[in-house]
């Protein structure tokens, strides 16, 4: 496991375009078709990562809350699966399936889709406006495996609840700190 930040992509940036298997319905999903709601966020996971695991119910509470407010979610698991396959999309179905994910789960087979975002670990996280613009992107709160700080989504609620008041993000934004997509 290589601890591993966030690259902070440039605020403003416009979310680049992907066309995406989901592993929960079979269907593809490109993010130019989807409801230009409030927000989107744009989550890069996987289901082995212990960063994810360990803040995984609290990311799906705080999805379930914001997607009922008409945000957008959308995980994206871009791992190499012949190395690690317990990101396979098989795996993937089976763990939106038993945590009963309300969001799509895409697969990002050829890793194109992480490099477009500029993602670089697991948990990665981004969130757009209602003009698919980043508005934010970092770390869901300041909980880490073993740091003892508690999991409440905290800086991914804080940018969200600004944009569906329409106010400004906060500029200070932390990156998220994980593994390292496992590249091919």
């Amino acid at each position: 496991m290589s601890v591993t930040p966030s690259a902070m992509a440039e605020l403003g940036s416009l979310a680049p375009n992907f066309d995406l298997p989901n592993v929960i319905g079979n269907e593809n999903i490109q993010i130019n078709k989807l409801p230009q709601n409030q927000a989107m966020v744009v989550m890069f996971i996987c289901n082995h990562c212990p960063y994810v695991i360990y803040i995984r119910d609290k990311m799906i509470e705080v999805a379930n809350k914001y997607l009922k407010k008409g945000v957008n979610f959308i995980a994206i698991s871009s791992n190499d699966v012949e190395n690690y396959p317990d990101d396979s999309p098989e795996k993937m179905r089976q763990l939106a399936k038993e945590f009963n994910f309300k969001f799509p789960y895409l697969y990002d087979e050829s890793q194109e889709v992480a490099k477009a975002y500029r993602a670089t670990c697991t948990p990665d996280f981004f969130i757009y406006n209602k003009n698919l613009k980043l508005a934010y992107r970092g770390q869901f709160d300041d909980a880490r495996p073993g740091n003892q700080k508690p999991i409440t989504g905290q800086d991914l609620s804080l940018a969200l609840d600004a944009l569906l008041n329409n106010n400004q993000v906060a500029a200070l934004q932390k990156p998220s700190i994980g593994c390292n997509i496992k590249w091919k």
